[in-house]
Order: C-alpha cells, then sequence, then structure tokens
C-alpha cells in the first residue's frame, strides 16, 4: 500500500488536473478520496494512501512529475494473433519511477506494440513529464507514428491518430528504434505479464 508525504490539497489539484474526481472523506480523519481503474487514494494530514489492484493509476498524477525522462515500450504476442501483453517503463534521472505490464487480450504483435507505447505515453503524462524522449523496439511503429511509412490497416491507423494526439501533450519528445538489448525492462515487463497469464 504506497503512501505518497505531500501536501494534501496540492495532491487533490494533481488528480482533478489528470482528470480523476476528488470527493469528500468518509471520516472526520479522512480529508478527501479518490478512485480510478481499481486504485482508491485516501488523503490524511500530510499524506495520501493509496491501495487497491493498480495503485499507480493514482500514484503517478501524485507525484510531482515535471521535468524529462525516457519512456520505453514493447508489446508481445504469442501467435500472431495469440495471448498478449504490453510493457513500458519510465526512466529520470531518479532511476525507474514508474513502470507497468499487463495481458490485454488476444491480439496482433502490431497492435501490442502499438498498445505497449500508448500505455508508456498515458503514464508519462500522468506522471507530468514535460518532455518525453521515446524508446521501443518495433520498427514497423517507430516508423508510422513518424510518418515514414503507411498503413492500410485501420485499426493501427487509429492507434497511430491516439499516439500523435498524446505526443501533443509534451512540450518537446521524440521517438526512436532501439535494439532489443536497449529495450530490456519493458520487454521483461511484457513477458512477465504474458507469463502471469498462463
Amino acid at each position: 500500500m504506497p503512501v505518497v508525504e505531500c501536501d494534501p490539497e496540492t495532491a487533490r489539484d494533481r488528480l482533478e488536473r489528470a482528470g480523476v474526481r476528488v470527493e469528500p472523506g468518509n471520516t472526520d480523519h479522512e480529508l478527501w478520496r479518490a478512485g480510478r481503474d481499481g486504485a482508491t487514494a485516501v488523503a490524511y494530514e500530510g499524506k495520501v494512501v493509496v491501495q487497491g489492484s493498480d495503485p499507480s493509476a493514482l500514484t503517478l498524477p501524485l507525484r510531482e512529475g515535471g521535468g524529462r525522462g525516457h519512456v520505453y515500450f514493447d508489446g508481445a504476442s504469442r501467435g500472431n494473433p495469440g495471448p498478449a501483453a504490453v510493457g513500458w517503463a519510465i526512466v529520470t534521472s531518479d532511476g525507474i519511477v514508474a513502470e507497468g505490464g499487463e495481458r490485454i487480450g488476444e491480439t496482433t504483435n502490431n497492435r501490442a506494440e502499438y498498445e505497449a507505447l500508448i500505455r508508456g505515453l498515458t503514464a508519462a503524462t500522468e506522471y507530468g513529464l514535460d518532455e518525453a524522449d521515446v524508446r521501443g523496439d518495433s520498427q514497423l511503429v517507430v516508423k508510422q507514428v513518424r510518418g515514414q511509412w503507411d498503413t492500410n490497416d485501420p485499426d493501427l491507423r487509429e492507434r497511430r491518430v491516439r499516439v500523435r494526439e498524446l505526443f501533443d501533450r509534451f512540450d518537446r519528445w521524440s521517438l526512436e528504434h532501439v535494439p532489443r538489448e536497449l529495450n530490456g525492462r519493458a520487454d521483461e515487463m511484457a513477458n512477465e505479464a504474458l507469463d502471469d497469464g498462463q
């Protein structure tokens, strides 16, 4: 159960800016509470306690964030299509500040790669990064998003539009293809999620 030491009013503002609905507390000791995606945050004097199945849904927007970071993403599909999962990691000068991996049902590898990029960018905006250097080992996704390659697949086109909308939230961004060995943590998160689902 993560505990974020912070000013409860500043934390409330951060959550509301991230689109999280904040409600009054249930007891005299609770200043307020908020919930999103299976996580609940409860504010007390000088801290916010987060609990639930996915605490990062609320801990990311609660942290100070800002500045520049690297976002790594990877999608995996066993079979094409087949069981699929995504992994992502956000790295700043403080090290890995957030990461995630989860199963996403059955889909193709390319769709999983796009979904991993979307999840990583969403987490980076919730963390509050101003600048994002994004890295992934899917040459197809990188070149399609950068406009170097086109796609005839309507689903991939739709995902590319969503990625570009997310990039618009940053003051500055870059997107580069990297070899798999330089994308290890995101790859590990995706494969762990796949293995956990078997």
